[in-house]
């Protein structure tokens, strides 16, 4: 599972890094823990009025909440892969409301004798990582749209054949382009497009390194968001 993630990467970094324009007004600073049920950057594609295809950099709250869904309901924070493109709650999005969740790299705990430990995981060049997201929206009390969104997660070995849990399924530059892509896709296209996530994202999972960090970034309540420490090797022993 993916619980918590960073984006070191600012506003401006963003813009260029995904040719983006935002949507309204954008800030975003870098911050080393992006936790459920808060707003962060996603990327998402669209046909403007005058039938000009834009990317659009936007906030979204994290954890996913259909139009249908009860207000006490979950707020799943990610879709398995197996299942994403067929699931009930995630079919409508995968077919029709993809997007692209900016990752540095996501934290995972490991339990010890002494309690859990945190690893940092990232790319081995420290590349900006593209997370396969999908998003739905409800209409917001003062008007206009919430946009709420899951991260799509997959079993996979990083770079040291390490297994994990789960971990978010990434994409590379071209299969980004075609999971952006605006408009329905019908069962084929959904079938074709969920087999070529799965190769890919497998693909790049073993070219991600872990390290082990500060437990500091255990306590979501306390710690300093913007603090770069947080993802600092540690040695342990």
């Amino acid at each position: 599972m993916c619980g918590r993630y960073v984006l070191e990467v600012d506003a401006h970094g963003l813009m260029r890094a995904y040719a983006a324009q935002p949507s309204k007004e954008f800030d975003w600073d870098p911050v080393f823990s992006v936790a459920p049920r808060t707003k962060a950057p996603v990327v998402r594609e669209h046909v403007d009025e005058d039938g000009e295809l834009q990317r659009t950099l936007e906030f979204a709250r994290w954890g996913f909440q259909p139009a249908w869904a009860k207000d006490k309901g979950p707020r799943p924070i990610n879709a398995r892969f197996e299942t994403a493109a067929t699931n009930g709650m995630f079919r409508a999005a995968f077919a029709s409301s993809r997007a692209v969740v900016p990752m540095s790299g996501y934290y995972e705990w490991v339990d010890t004798e002494s309690g859990k430990q945190p690893y940092y995981v990232h790319a081995t060049d420290e590349h900006q990582l593209h997370a396969a997201g999908l998003t739905t929206a409800l209409k917001a009390d003062e008007g206009g749209w919430d946009v709420t969104f899951t991260i799509i997660t997959r079993e996979a070995k990083d770079a040291a054949g390490d297994v994990h849990d789960r971990m978010p399924a990434f994409l590379d530059e071209d299969l980004m382009t075609e999971w952006l892509a605006p408009g329905k896709l019908d069962a084929d296209d959904r079938e074709r497009l969920h087999g070529a996530l799965g190769d890919v994202s497998e693909r790049l999972a073993a070219e991600l390194i872990t390290h082990p960090v500060d437990r500091a970034v255990n306590n979501v309540r306390t710690l300093d968001r913007t603090d770069p420490s947080l993802i600092a090797p540690l040695m342990l022993g």
